[in-house]
């Protein structure tokens, strides 16, 4: 979903600038730098990608549209450091970059999951971009957006979900091709329910590959209930 799927420019009558809401909630960040720290998500609707694995289909389509000042009021509320912006793709819709500026001007540490399809060129510096690429596995490698990759940061991350051997198998390729390591940290994540996070470790081990084991820690404590 882009904007113009939803019939409407992302501005209300009165001129405020807003953004389309899955959600907005407290919990623990399950993955990436951040992991284990209380954090409030803002999962914005919409995604142009279809992975195979995705566990966030409802955020496809519906939410609601919120201006973006009382977007970061509500944020606020919750008196937590930590914010991560979220999908969906987050990208999708352009005012998600002026959400994430504001967020960081209330002093808010942010972070942006986004899928690496779309251009990153755009946001904010302060931001901490943790970034797909595309397995095979998932049905859209060939989304991969390569450019982006220039536009990382050391405070970046790299993450790439691996759902079998051969997706395994990409992934190192990608990494020595890249030189992923060097750009930011890189993340390696089992598809939950698919491939045993035991398996991936010993894969890893083996290669001697300059990268982390993530695994899903809210769906340790939670597994795949909205709103975590």
């Amino acid at each position: 979903m882009n904007e113009q799927a939803t019939g409407t420019t992302g501005v209300s009558a009165s001129g405020a600038e807003r953004l389309r809401v899955c959600e907005i909630f407290h919990s623990i960040q399950g993955e990436a730098d951040a992991v284990g720290w209380p954090t409030v998500f803002v999962r914005l609707t919409g995604c142009p990608l279809r992975c195979v694995w995705c566990d966030t289909e409802y955020s496809f389509q519906g939410g609601e549209w919120r201006d973006i000042d009382d977007l970061v009021a509500d944020v606020g509320a919750f008196d937590t450091r930590h914010v991560c912006v979220t999908g969906g793709e987050p990208l999708a819709q352009k005012r998600c970059l002026l959400l994430l500026q504001r967020l960081c001007e209330a002093g808010h540490e942010v972070s942006l999951e986004t899928s690496g399809a779309l251009d990153v060129s755009g946001v904010d510096p302060r931001v901490r971009k943790v970034m797909d690429l595309k397995a095979p596995g998932s049905g859209e490698a060939a989304r991969n957006l390569w450019s982006n990759l220039d536009h990382l940061q050391a405070h970046d991350q790299i993450k790439i979900v691996i759902a079998d051997r051969e997706d395994y198998e990409w992934a190192r390729a990608a990494v020595r091709e890249h030189a992923l390591e060097q750009r930011c940290m890189v993340l390696f994540s089992p598809v939950h329910g698919k491939l045993a996070p035991r398996q991936l470790a010993e894969w890893i081990l083996e290669d001697r590959l300059p990268v982390r084991l993530q695994m899903q820690m809210h769906k340790q404590l939670w597994g795949d209930a909205p709103g975590h």
